[in-house]
């Protein structure tokens, strides 16, 4: 069992990390902190294999949390759960030995396609035969999954859908969802009923004067 350790200063979006991670064969948690001081504590006193860690913090940068567990001797594997879109940060990170980067906002089968070939890499053994070997043990982190999104959904228009969705803070129906990103209605709904379902955004009814409420779905934190 891969223990991992839960590290996001927002509660609601701890909590649904969490959730995600029990969710996967083979992964338990075995806690969840919001500070770099408190994940820093925990690796101290406690068995941790890898650390899902944001990177914006309250109280430092996810990057120094990861000079400071190198630093120590600490073992743990990271893998940066971010909205730092900064190649720098991205190579920064790389540098410090993240394994793994997953933007924000993120579904629960990307999250899942990161773990798992997390545990293919993490379960590699033995000595490589070959330059084959090496390369097969690494692409284990490095090749994009193909299970992230359900089959008929493409990541540049749920790209399109989160970011119309981030950029009104008190929601949109499906119809304007649609207007926004120019596609039609139901495929609208149906990428705002996927992160609904995956904790990415939440269902809202809203009362007309008459008939059946409309859905509007507001973006999580």
């Amino acid at each position: 069992m891969i223990l991992v350790l839960v590290v996001e200063d927002d509660p609601v979006a701890a909590e649904a990390h969490r959730q995600y991670v029990e969710r996967v064969a083979g992964f338990t948690v075995a806690g969840v902190v919001h500070s770099g001081g408190e994940a820093l504590r925990f690796c101290e006193r406690h068995a941790v294999d890898l650390v899902l860690l944001d990177f914006y913090l309250p109280d430092t940068h996810g990057l120094a949390v990861c000079r400071a567990l190198r630093a120590s001797g600490n073992p743990a594997d990271v893998i940066a759960v971010t909205s730092a879109r900064d190649l720098a940060v991205v190579k920064a990170a790389v540098s410090v030995g993240v394994v793994q980067y997953l933007l924000k906002p993120f579904t629960f089968g990307s999250l899942r396609d990161k773990l798992e070939r997390y545990a293919e890499f993490r379960g590699s053994s033995g000595e490589a035969a070959d330059q084959t070997d090496v390369d097969r043990a690494l692409a284990a982190l490095r090749t994009p999954g193909h299970n992230a999104l359900p089959k008929g959904m493409s990541a540049q228009t749920m790209d399109a859908i989160v970011g119309a969705l981030r950029a009104a803070p008190d929601g949109m129906p499906a119809g304007t969802a649609a207007e926004v990103t120019g596609v039609s209605r139901v495929t609208a709904r149906r990428y705002l009923e996927y992160l609904a379902d995956n904790g990415l955004a939440r269902r809202e009814p809203r009362y007309g004067h008459v008939g059946r409420p409309e859905v509007w779905y507001r973006a999580n934190p």
